[in-house]
């Protein structure tokens, strides 16, 4: 009986620390404010919600120890304005350690010049003596499809025909009333838009690009499908 009774005592100081507002409520307070202060530059915000030992992966990719992410972190300059929303909100509890994901909504106002960028994250934050602290987290930018831009017709027949990269892949392109489509080794045909002339891209698929490649004399010779930074030849076969 004795050690239930101590058992009982030692567990009312961690019960009244959940007791005052709810896990979720609270990790979902404290990761909005850490978005405001990644926002507008609040360092010390910044660490106070940190944890030594965080490990912290940005939308570029880069991994940060909490010594890297204060020391790069100071507001913006004068005429700059920046906001993140969170949207999009889940949350799951496992014993003390909360695992969110959400959608981190930018307005990026600089004068009169407002822009806009969407980033997905992944949080994982534990329940510490000193309260809850974000001990990883990892960012990706949301792509987004470019505008498309209209083409005259004459443009959008040179790009018809049949394009192969090596020997086991090929892509026709064709024309619609639309515009064009395009189908991978006889899949279904998706459509296709033009970023500028020259450069096409499907819609939903803002990651790839189709960079039309011609001759001297200007007739096209087949495309390059660039990939973040990587390039797959495609040659057009003569029809």
């Amino acid at each position: 009986m004795r050690r239930a009774a101590v058992f009982l005592l030692l567990a009312v100081p961690f019960a009244s620390a959940w007791s005052a507002t709810s896990p979720e409520a609270e990790v979902k307070r404290l990761s909005q404010q850490f978005s405001d202060a990644s926002a507008s530059g609040d360092a010390a915000i910044l660490g106070k919600l940190l944890d030594d030992r965080v490990v912290f992966m940005n939308e570029s990719g880069e991994l940060s120890s909490r010594a890297d992410i204060l020391a790069g972190t100071q507001p913006p300059p004068a005429g700059r304005h920046n906001e993140l929303l969170q949207t999009d909100w889940n949350f799951v509890l496992q014993g003390d350690t909360a695992v969110t994901s959400f959608t981190d909504n930018g307005t990026f106002t600089i004068g009169d010049i407002v822009t806009h960028a969407s980033f997905k994250s992944i949080e994982t934050w534990q329940h510490k003596k000193d309260g809850w602290k974000m001990i990883s987290s990892q960012t990706l930018a949301v792509q987004e499809d470019p505008a498309a831009v209209t083409l005259p017709a004459a443009d959008l027949d040179q790009y018809v025909g049949t394009y192969k990269a090596g020997t086991a892949v090929t892509v026709k392109i064709t024309r619609t009333p639309r515009g064009l489509e395009s189908a991978t080794n006889g899949g279904a045909a998706k459509e296709l838009d033009a970023e500028v002339r020259d450069v096409l891209f499907t819609p939903g698929q803002p990651r790839m690009r189709r960079i039309i490649q011609r001759d001297a004399a200007g007739h096209v010779t087949g495309f390059i499908a660039r990939r973040e930074g990587h390039d797959l030849l495609y040659k057009k076969k003569a029809s």
